[in-house]
């Protein structure tokens, strides 16, 4: 959600339609999958799969306000990004309002919280949130499906974070139905060891193939019955590779999770619990979060 922290009837001209300088504020939350299955190869080499896709409020913090300069100026704090500013998704989703809309340059902090390379959706979920962010910002008034269709250019994660509801994902990813799913109550645990799982890397271990047994049906069925059945295809090559996240699942699992998994392509791991889970020497040389879904 979206909320606006400072307002100012100053107008410059530069702003576009946004008739308040308005500084905004927002959290980019991360997601987890909930069983993930690679159902077909396109003849352009991308997979098809199915999962269900759930929000987790481990968040970035997002701040967004016109530019007083009349130049764009992206800063970022928290856990370092690499690459060159131009590849962040950030810049990327303003960069593709700007062009369809000709909206004005901004002011743009990112504070990083959610780990990348882990599975989580974080980038994603900056990218949709900035959407959102510039939507109310410059008063575009675009619908959740208009930005649904920008979304999906910067990332087939993306579309799932502008309505940002427990999704069963098809196609590449992007395409998402809500579901009637609640796990409010529950508690989670996040891992994520320092390994990095390209995706290229993911996808070359594993075979398409269409089960009989579907997340989307799967995740109705109680949670002490997922385990054995609501499975993630990237688990096994993956683990193979690298044993340590194995580990990591079946530790969060000995500590008495319910459901343990690795997140899309990994490399993070989660566990969900019915009480606060005590796992405080366990994961020392991990990033770790734990709360309440």
């Amino acid at each position: 959600m979206i909320r606006f922290i400072l307002s100012s009837p100053v107008v410059k001209n530069s702003l576009n339609s946004c008739t308040d300088i308005c500084k905004m504020i927002s959290f980019p939350n991360c997601k987890i999958n909930l069983g993930l299955s690679i159902t077909g190869k396109l003849p352009s080499g991308y997979h098809t799969l199915e999962t269900v896709m759930y929000p987790v409020p481990l968040c970035d913090v997002l701040e967004v306000l016109p530019s007083a300069s009349g130049y764009n100026e992206f800063t970022f704090s928290g856990i370092q990004l690499p690459g060159a500013e131009e590849e962040n998704l950030c810049f990327k989703a303003w960069k593709l309002l700007a062009e369809a809309y000709n909206i004005g340059p901004v002011r743009l902090h990112l504070h990083k919280i959610i780990p990348a390379g882990a599975g989580l959706g974080g980038g994603s979920a900056d990218a949709a949130f900035t959407l959102k962010a510039l939507n109310q910002l410059f008063r575009l008034r675009l619908s959740d499906i208009e930005l649904e269709a920008l979304a999906v250019k910067l990332g087939m994660d993306c579309p799932f974070f502008i309505t940002n509801r427990p999704s069963l994902a098809t196609g590449r990813g992007e395409i998402t139905e809500p579901i009637n799913l609640n796990l409010s109550g529950l508690y989670l645990v996040i891992v994520k060891p320092e390994v990095h799982i390209s995706t290229a890397e993911a996808y070359s271990g594993v075979t398409p193939k269409v089960k009989d047994l579907h997340p989307g049906d799967i995740i109705h069925k109680p949670i002490a019955g997922w385990l054995k059945v609501l499975m993630n295809d990237f688990e096994e090559s993956v683990f193979t590779r690298h044993p340590e996240i194995d580990l990591i699942k079946q530790q969060l699992l000995d500590a008495g999770a319910l459901y343990a998994a690795m997140s899309g392509s990994g490399s993070a791991v989660y566990g969900i619990f019915r009480q606060q889970a005590e796992i405080k020497d366990l994961f020392s040389a991990c990033f770790v979060w734990q709360g309440q879904l």
